[in-house]
């Protein structure tokens, strides 16, 4: 316990008063709802019950995260536009100015800002294409399960092998730990025509994850007159249609993947038909981690996989150029995860649902080492070659092959700066925390001082800046990069 007057910058008369309350997760798994009140000398972190007279502190070296306003910030970022950093922030905001040696970038959180460019990785003034629909989970809010041997509905749980395994929502992240599988994880809207759905995926053992979008989770008829339910066989590709609906289903494995038209008629009857595809293999290994990312557009048909913003595959449905007969199969704007094999445990973290312009690749796809490139928002222009700066209209001023150029900072999607010019990533002082905002953004720093409202940090990239936790839903003292380390936690 300490009292208020030896609290660094905390205001005595600001205390916590949002509708939803913070809460609070210890390294131990012990979780405490409350309000977060800001930083003190140690550091330590400052909380607030109804039911404690004292205003308690704790050490944040016993801390996971704080997920702020229950997931919700109080005023999201009006902006996609941001900067990546060489050691993972991502620093949202308008570029104004650009030189040889840094990005000046007007921020809604934290003021003006000059970055050296050295430590600038990709800048990305329309990343995506769009607005996101959906970002998360920091709380559990919007998602359901379901079981295809089961269509009228989870039953209670049960220690026994024949009821149903359940994801489970832990901090920021769903987990799907063991038990009898086919359990699918869904979210039943979000995904508009041209989409982007993209996560964090980790795992242990073999992987094998489903993954359901433009889904509609159209309900098929019993299995028989009777309406017996029928077992759901580990691995069954039978009961996709039963879980999604009129959908697309991307099967990921460790080393391959497959997609499937999942379809149920007017009359509740299902079918399954795999899209083919010339090379299905992938290496994600045993046990790992991955970024994901399913990029599909129901006008023109076409379905991009991105693996560690990769280019992996590639598949035309249903639009100018399919097969005759055929329309795309996707029929919704839901989406979810169904764990298909035995002893798989699943982690989903990070999910983004935004719009999609329609690009095929990704200016990380397109990375060299002493160039720069430059990926335009039509989505199908790009140029390698050096970028200098902006020019006195506020254009970017660009040297290529072919001469200068100047493109306007509202046609560029996303530039990624050549490799041999950046500074090698530092390792972070452990004492660091980072402080995540929505729709994008996330910033690193040791605590200084902070209350409920600014957090003043040490950024070993940006040096001293306050910030504004408006747009913030959480605030992580203790993350590690290591799968087991993290998962222990929540085992």
């Amino acid at each position: 316990m300490i009292r208020l007057a030896a609290i660094m910058v905390l205001s005595t008369a600001a205390l916590h008063a949002a509708e939803r309350p913070d809460l609070l997760r210890f390294t131990n798994g012990d979780q405490l709802h409350g309000s977060f009140l800001g930083i003190a000398a140690g550091p330590q972190a400052l909380w607030q019950r109804d039911d404690v007279a004292e205003t308690v502190a704790f050490k944040t070296s016993g801390l996971r995260h704080v997920v702020l306003h229950g997931g919700r910030p109080l005023k999201a970022l009006s902006t996609l536009s941001h900067l990546g950093l060489v050691n993972g922030d991502s620093i949202p905001g308008q570029v104004t100015a650009m030189d040889d040696e840094a990005i000046t970038i007007e921020t809604e959180w934290a003021g003006t800002l000059r970055v050296p460019r050295r430590q600038i990785s990709m800048l990305a003034p329309n990343p995506l294409g769009g607005r996101i629909h959906y970002h998360g989970p920091f709380t559990d809010d919007g998602w359901k399960m379901s079981h295809a041997s089961f269509p009228d509905g989870m039953p209670e749980v049960k220690e026994d092998t024949e009821s149903p395994g359940r994801w489970e929502f832990s901090g920021s992240a769903w987990y799907w730990k063991g038990g009898r599988p086919g359990t699918a994880l869904i979210r039943q809207d979000g995904m508009p025509d041209r989409s982007v759905l993209r996560f964090e995926l980790a795992w242990k053992n073999r992987l094998n994850l489903a993954v359901g979008f433009h889904a509609d989770l159209a309900v098929p008829k019993p299995a028989d007159d009777k309406g017996d339910k029928r077992a759901f066989v580990p691995g069954d590709n039978a009961d996709l249609p039963r879980v999604f609906g009129n959908s697309y289903v991307l099967q990921i494995y460790s080393s391959y993947l497959m997609l499937y038209r999942t379809g149920v008629d007017a009359d509740g009857n299902n079918t399954m038909e795999r899209v083919q595809l010339n090379n299905n293999n992938v290496r994600l290994g045993e046990t790992g981690r991955a970024s994901v990312e399913i990029r599909s557009n129901r006008r023109s048909g076409s379905i991009s996989l991105f693996i560690n913003d990769e280019f992996v595959a590639q598949w035309s449905e249903g639009g100018p150029g399919a097969r005759e007969g055929s329309v795309f199969a996707g029929k919704g704007s839901g989406f979810g995860f169904v764990i298909q094999g035995d002893d798989c445990p699943v982690r989903v973290s990070d999910v983004v649902i935004s719009e999609w312009n329609g690009m095929p690749d990704s200016a990380r796809s397109l990375e060299v080492d002493d160039q720069d490139v430059v990926l335009m928002a039509n989505g199908t222009d790009r140029f390698a070659g050096k970028v200098a700066g902006l020019d006195a209209d506020g254009r970017l001023a660009f040297e290529g092959r072919h001469g200068r150029f100047g493109f306007p900072l509202a046609e560029v999607a996303e530039i990624r700066f050549a490799r041999s010019r950046l500074a090698a990533p530092a390792d972070e002082p452990s004492d660091n925390i980072v402080i995540r905002m929505t729709p994008v953004g996330s910033v690193s720093g040791k605590p200084v001082s902070g209350d409920n409202r600014t957090m003043g940090l040490q950024s070993p990239l940006l040096g001293p800046i306050t910030v504004s936790t408006a747009a913030a839903v959480m605030i992580e003292f203790n993350s590690s990069n290591q799968i087991i380390d993290d998962w222990d936690a929540d085992f």
